[in-house]
This record gives C-alpha cells, sequence and structure tokens, in this order.
C-alpha cells in the first residue's frame, strides 16, 4: 500500500566523541548495521574508513531526513557536551518517530529534559562509571553491575574464605548470606551455571546476585 512505512532497521550514531564512538564501533564489532554521524570535519577523517558514516548536523532536521534517518530502527545520541545540541537532535528524532532513542546525558536534570522531549532511554556513562568504580575499589570484587534502581546487582568476585571447599546446598547461601551463586568461572574452562552440587574452590571466581547492600557485605568477608 502507498501509505504503509517502510521497513526500518540499523542505528544511527550521533556524535563520534568517546561514548558514541565506544558504541558505534561495538555494534559494528557484533555485526549490527550502524551509521554514524558527525559534524566535526576532524572526527569525520579520523574514522573514515572505519565505521560507515555521513558529515552532517543532526540538530538541523533537514540534514537528518536527507541521511535516510527515518529507516533506522534506533538512535544512539552521543552528545552530551552541548545541552542544546542534544535536546535538538532527541527532539529532532522524536518528531520523525525512530522506534527507539537511546540519549546520554551528563546530569539528572540534562536527562529529565531528555525524558520529557521523548527519549525513551537515557543514559549517564560518567556517574555510572563512577558508581561502579567506586563499589571496585571499595571492596574484593572483580566486577559490578547494578541492575535497577531497587538495588538488585551482579557481582563478579573471589569467593571468601569461609564458603570455599564447599556445595551451594552444604552452604544456604541465599539463606546465610542473602545472595544467589549464578556461576563460577574456574582456571582453563568455560563459564559454568551452578546448581545444589556445585563446589566453591579456592581458586574460582563466583558470580553472585542480590541486594547490593548484602552483596558488599558478602564479597568484604574475609
Amino acid at each position: 500500500m502507498a501509505d504503509e512505512k517502510p521497513a526500518v532497521s540499523g542505528t544511527l550514531v550521533i556524535g563520534l566523541g568517546r561514548f558514541g564512538s565506544a558504541v558505534a564501533a561495538t555494534l559494528e564489532r557484533l555485526g549490527h548495521e550502524i551509521l554514524g554521524v558527525e559534524k566535526d570535519p576532524r572526527r569525520v577523517q579520523q574514522f573514515a574508513g572505519r565505521i560507515a558514516l555521513v558529515e552532517a548536523d543532526a540538530s538541523n532536521a533537514e540534514a537528518l531526513e536527507q541521511l535516510g534517518a527515518r529507516e533506522f530502527a534506533s538512535a544512539v545520541v552521543g552528545i552530551g557536551s552541548s545541552l542544546e545540541a542534544s535536546v535538538l537532535i532527541t527532539a529532532n528524532l522524536v518528531d520523525m518517530e525512530i522506534p527507539s532513542i537511546w540519549a546520554k546525558a551528563t546530569s539528572r536534570e540534562h536527562g529529565r529534559i531528555l525524558k520529557r522531549i521523548g527519549a525513551h532511554h537515557v543514559v549517564y556513562p560518567e556517574f555510572d562509571a563512577g558508581q561502579r568504580t567506586a563499589h571496585l575499589v571499595g571492596g574484593h570484587m572483580l566486577d559490578y553491575i547494578e541492575m535497577d534502581k531497587q538495588g538488585f546487582a551482579i557481582m563478579k568476585l573471589r569467593p571468601p574464605q569461609e564458603v570455599r571447599g564447599f556445595t551451594v546446598s552444604e552452604l544456604d547461601l541465599r539463606g546465610r548470606y542473602g545472595v544467589n551463586l549464578l556461576g563460577i568461572l574456574r582456571p582453563g574452562q568455560p563459564f559454568e551455571y551452578a546448581d545444589t552440587q556445585t563446589r566453591i574452590n579456592p581458586e574460582d571466581i563466583i558470580i553472585v546476585s542480590g541486594d547490593a547492600q548484602l552483596l558488599e557485605r558478602f564479597a568484604n568477608r574475609p
């Protein structure tokens, strides 16, 4: 039918600073169709030949139309240094009814504005990285991911001394510590999902989930 919308696919990545270029490079490495958009000719030259990209000012709605922005299923707005540009670009994408819009924010106020004008997802790279680093520096964990605002998190760490040599059923991790063992990384072996008979060895790295405060307490046990 003449009034049907064209099929949409791929991701538009606008702004090739540190955040945007990392998103674009990772998506491309994972096999996703992407198009980078950057108005700074020096950055365009820097990434030429490495990813598909165009030199354009995405705060100009006409420029977005010309590069076929409406044909993309998702868009990432990686511009954070200019609040005005970030808001204008996001608004243009909302007007074009892009199905999934991800926008970088540099502050909570910036994020609230982006949400109000229609961004579907707002990310805070600096805040999230700082929070994650604080958890890693302050404890014995090797990696930490907070999954939601209610405090649920996933942690990778060396097992505390008191759980080494025991199986999951012997330990009752959930009852004693309030954490769940998801799996184990053993030296030279692939990831292993945990069950009640999984034994935790001293050389293992364990992946646990649960309330962030309980995880912190568990990680800091001797």
